[in-house]
């Protein structure tokens, strides 16, 4: 059995904290057995979508504070008449951004919806994560506990666990829905690699555990020993997300020691500001692993997504194909919803062994497994690879939230495919990084107008249109988020496709301005 990687000795402050968070645990079980079922009882969800991630990996990222608008379709949740929802931020959200989740809520009135939801601000845009900025101000956490009318009836919702959102939920007096901090190095490069490896399910080759450049080196002369026919190996951070931290190595045309460590003075890297230098610096600090890039004449990246509940069951939550970019073809831009049809079950099946792994070993709540699909001829069966186990949410979540709420379906692990209440499978495109200069000379109301004059907007008659998250970060950056929702794969694709060209029809003269 694989052990979680190593953590350091706790204090004795520390260990009380780790106790009270113990003795919280019980009460998300609890909800799972009598709240949830009918989602018709009266809870409480507190929502912290704080990105408590690497400071200055953070930093490279455009708009990163109006990442706390993704989870935003949470307020989903208030379709539970007697449900209430505490929503904390940053940065005060647009009353016109609000809502528009607030509309989406069919069967609903708006009014009663807003009459649960309380929402909190800390007013600080600082480069840190939210937790941190909450738990720098009592009279918040304060605020935020006198919005919970029964401790017990309410759990806490936030996008990655750290000892940090534990340190939170023992303030609040809620248990997290989300891993244990002590469980999220299954989480690391070399956690996830070290699982695969204990459970038999195929992985590129290479190693994992390195820390300084003698590791690397040896790592890279083993992968070409085991691999002869590669050109390229992939040196990857432990805490890398969204295909930062990911390094690409070219092999030299002789291969021993000095020649490697020589080459790595020529890394590339997914981010045009990282250094040799930094990057190795982060590698020394953190720890990562080195392994072969598959290369082959079809290569795709699919995703799973799955769901821990705290009685231990893996539901299926969506698969998709993942479209990268940046200069190694690494940083995640968007996704496809399903995956192929080609490999899509297999893919899944793939997925629930790792995410039952991961349940025995006591991980709960959202997580995602990353896959490499290959193929060298089109008759050929396609070969998966797991890469990587993200214990958190991602740039796929909050597009699934979006149909699964919307349409109100469910995935059929059999197929793999959603079927909304008209019976109609969906499929979507979805992206993080809808970004024009023209479009910062858009306010929200100017986003949502112009997609409504041209029909484009989410028709709950159909469950079929357009929907838009990290609307606040448009005048400022020209940046949004968009899922479009179609009855077919290719529907979609023109669906979004004609929306981009909508919305540069209708900026182009402020451009030319």
């Amino acid at each position: 059995m694989t052990a979680c990687p190593k953590a350091t000795i706790p204090s004795s402050s520390e260990e009380i904290e780790i106790e009270a968070f113990e003795r919280l645990k019980p009460r998300l079980g609890a909800l799972w057995d009598t709240v949830f079922p009918g989602d018709e009882e009266p809870y409480t969800s507190v929502i912290v979508p704080s990105l408590t991630l690497d400071r200055a990996e953070m930093a490279k990222i455009p708009a990163i504070h109006w990442y706390e608008e993704r989870l935003l379709f949470l307020l989903m949740r208030l379709r539970n008449p007697h449900a209430r929802v505490v929503y904390v931020t940053s940065q005060p959200l647009h009353p016109v951004v609000l809502d528009y989740y607030l509309n989406l809520l069919a069967g609903i009135p708006a009014s009663h919806a807003r009459a649960r939801l309380t929402l909190l601000c800390v007013y600080d845009s600082s480069p840190r994560s939210l937790t941190e900025k909450i738990l720098e101000r009592p009279r918040v956490i304060e605020r935020i506990r006198a919005s919970i009318p029964d401790s017990r009836l309410a759990y806490l919702t936030v996008y990655n666990s750290t000892p940090l959102e534990r340190k939170l939920a023992v303030r609040l007096d809620i248990p997290l829905n989300a891993p244990d901090p002590r469980l999220i190095g299954y989480g690391s490069k070399s956690g996830a690699r070290e699982l695969f490896a204990d459970i038999g399910v195929d992985r590129p080759y290479g190693r994992e555990d390195l820390h300084t450049v003698d590791d690397i080196v040896s790592a890279l002369v083993a992968i070409r020993a085991a691999r002869p026919e590669a050109r390229r190996a992939l040196l990857k951070l432990n805490e890398g997300f969204s295909g930062e931290g990911i390094a690409r190595f070219e092999y030299p045309p002789v291969v021993d020691a000095v020649s490697i460590r020589q080459a790595l003075n020529h890394l590339r890297f997914s981010i045009e500001s990282e250094s040799v230098v930094t990057f190795l610096s982060k590698f020394a600090a953190g720890g990562g692993v080195a392994e072969e890039m598959i290369e082959a004449l079809e290569v795709r990246s699919p995703s799973v997504q799955l769901r821990i509940n705290p009685r231990q069951d893996v539901i299926l939550a969506s698969t998709h194909e993942q479209i990268l970019g940046g200069p190694c073809k690494q940083v995640f831009l968007g996704c496809v919803f399903p995956a192929d049809d080609e490999y899509r079950i297999e893919l899944q099946r793939q997925a629930l062994i790792i995410g039952q792994a991961l349940a025995a070993r006591g991980v709960i709540g959202r997580l995602s497994v990353d896959f490499l699909a290959t193929r060298n001829e089109a008759m050929e069966p396609w070969r998966l690879s797991a890469i990587e186990i993200n214990l958190r949410m991602g740039g796929t979540t909050h597009p699934t939230l979006a149909l699964r709420f919307l349409t109100g379906g469910e995935v059929d692990f059999d197929s793999g495919l959603l079927r909304g209440l008209d019976g109609q499978p969906k499929f979507y495109r979805a992206s993080d990084n809808v970004q024009s200069e023209a479009y910062r000379g858009l306010l929200p109301e100017d986003l949502i107008e112009i997609v409504t004059m041209n029909r484009l907007d989410f028709n709950h008659r159909t469950t079929t249109g357009v929907v838009f998250h990290m609307i606040g970060a448009v005048s400022e950056f020209g940046k949004f988020g968009m899922t479009a929702i179609a009855n077919s794969r290719e529907e979609a694709e023109r669906l979004f496709t004609r929306t981009i060209e909508v919305l540069d029809r209708e900026t182009r003269g402020g451009q030319d301005a």
